[in-house]
């Protein structure tokens, strides 16, 4: 455990009353979000019980790209994103979890004018809400990252509060840290979560009633929900991404006009895309990659790297959450009873502060009001868009 961490655990058991003291929360779904709403809760006191229906980070997380950035042009979106980065920060070292700086490059090519116009419009907004980030052209980025290829690019944005980590790890690490801080972990749990009092049930119909239920359990929490008698406004679909053998250390990059992201990774470098614009069953979907998926993805990466020798080491499947506005649902649904998901593959990217907040909320404090899930009714009709999707309303 780090340092930070165990600074934090010391303040929260020495120096001050803790807030939670007495109060007992069931969080269920042991993935980025609900690891670190565990260990924000438990530190203040909470008696808190994590269960997950499988493994700590088995789930999303554990197939998450690890791509960190606070580059959204969204005031809210903008804080979320710094104060993740900070926290990844501060909690990464060499016996917790690693979290590398490394620039953010997104660009549109020339002949794509609405995501270059997108992307100017995007840095500006950026900018005003002290989001570091800087437009470039295709001089100033060869001058930079001499490894990508620029002749075809009309703008990029350059985002210096970034870096990648590995998904797994930094959600082993928070739910250790809750355990340290008190929490109960119950990993191959199921769990359903019913309201009224809040409580959840065992499958030996044990019920154990708390104050409150935080359900963070990925492409899972519509059907837990579901089962709550309580619907939400949110698809699951799947996405691809694969690891291939190559030598890159930086940037991380996301070719808008292409449609795919890449970052280094240990083994050579991480890209993905592959969105399926259908819902997913999450107890039914390929976790492997389509055959034709790898292929189609290097030949873009070798355009955007021509100078790399690409060797693919695997491909895989995962899902990720859509809502109708783009925007996660985080916060309270009913008395006692609180959800994040929804995070268009931007959920652990944001774990760090998202779990944070929703902790906050849980003890009385205020909820993030542009993502509070009671603002659909939970039987909306919307299309499944991707979650890095550059166009001119973003």
């Amino acid at each position: 455990m780090t340092d930070s961490l165990e600074a934090e655990l010391a303040v929260g058991a020495d120096a001050f009353v803790r807030e939670g003291e007495g109060l007992e929360v069931a969080v269920v779904g042991a993935g980025a979000v609900g690891a670190t709403t565990a260990y924000d809760l438990a530190r203040e006191g909470v008696d808190v019980t994590l269960y997950d229906r499988g493994q700590v980070a088995s789930g999303a997380s554990g197939r998450a790209a690890g791509l960190c950035y606070d580059a959204f042009a969204d005031p809210v979106d903008a804080e979320i994103g710094g104060d993740a980065i900070k926290r990844f920060r501060a909690f990464s070292g060499d016996d917790t979890f690693p979290f590398v700086e490394c620039p953010y490059v997104w660009l549109a090519r020339e002949g794509d004018a609405d995501r270059a116009d997108a992307i100017r419009d995007q840095i500006e907004r950026m900018q005003e809400n002290g989001v570091v980030a800087l437009e470039g052209d295709a001089d100033a980025l060869e001058d930079r990252f001499p490894t990508l290829r620029t002749d075809d690019v009309a703008v990029a944005g350059i985002a210096g509060g970034a870096g990648y980590t590995d998904p797994g790890r930094y959600t082993a690490c928070l739910a250790a840290a809750a355990s340290g801080a008190g929490a109960s972990l119950e990993p191959n749990t199921s769990v359903r979560v019913r309201t009224d009092p809040s409580r959840v049930v065992l499958e030996d119909g044990t019920e154990r009633e708390v104050d409150a239920v935080v359900v963070t359990a990925g492409a899972h929490t519509k059907r837990v929900l579901a089962d709550a008698g309580v619907p939400i406004a949110m698809k699951p679909y799947r996405v691809q991404a694969l690891v291939a053998r190559a030598a890159l250390e930086e940037p991380m990059c996301y070719d808008a006009s292409s449609g795919f992201y890449l970052r280094p990774h240990p083994e050579g470098l991480l890209a993905g895309d592959g969105t399926e614009h259908v819902e997913a069953d999450p107890d039914d979907y390929e976790r492997g990659a389509d055959p034709d998926f790898a292929k189609d993805l290097l030949e873009r990466v070798h355009r955007r790297l021509p100078g790399a020798d690409l060797e693919l080491d695997r491909a895989w499947a995962g899902l990720c959450t859509a809502t109708p506005d783009r925007d996660p649902l985080v916060g309270e649904l009913l008395s006692g009873l609180y959800v994040a998901t929804g995070f268009q593959g931007h959920g652990f990217m944001r774990a760090p502060a998202v779990g944070e907040r929703l902790a906050k909320q849980v003890l009385g404090g205020g909820g993030i009001d542009a993502f509070d899930p009671t603002r659909f009714d939970g039987d909306e009709s919307f299309a499944i868009v991707d979650g890095m999707a550059i166009d001119s309303e973003s």
